[in-house]
């Protein structure tokens, strides 16, 4: 996985991630009961945590092609996938098995962050 492909996955989850509060705050907040918007709201905010962490990644990967930096993209890339996915789709289905799923993107999320730190600390001591 290129740092190429990395930024361009960040850009479109960027922009996946205003559309969608944008749609949220514009035609969902009364058409959602409180709690699946509150729901909704949660997964549009871990996406944009995560899009911001990856495009420090895919700058770190411009400047160092380094495998534990590619593992550290998939990770938090999974994450946003299993974690606001699924908060996506449970908010907007009402489907609440899929709360089932969501604590894998969140120890993906804790993955991605151990890994970046354990990357950043070994780059650092050389």
């Amino acid at each position: 996985m290129s740092a190429r492909f990395v930024i361009l996955c960040t850009a479109l989850s960027g922009f996946i991630t205003v559309a969608l509060g944008a749609f949220a705050s514009h035609m969902l907040r009364t058409r959602l009961s409180e709690r699946l918007y509150e729901v909704l709201q949660t997964g549009i905010q871990y996406q944009m945590f995560h899009t911001l962490a990856l495009f420090g990644v895919g700058l770190l990967m411009l400047r160092q092609s380094d495998r534990g930096l590619r593992q550290t993209a998939v990770l938090f890339m999974a994450g946003i996938v299993f974690f606001s996915g699924s908060l996506y789709v449970l908010a907007l289905t009402g489907q609440h098995w899929l709360g089932a799923v969501t604590p894998v993107g969140g120890v993906l999320f804790l993955a991605g962050w151990l890994n970046l730190g354990r990357v950043s600390f070994r780059q650092l001591s050389e």
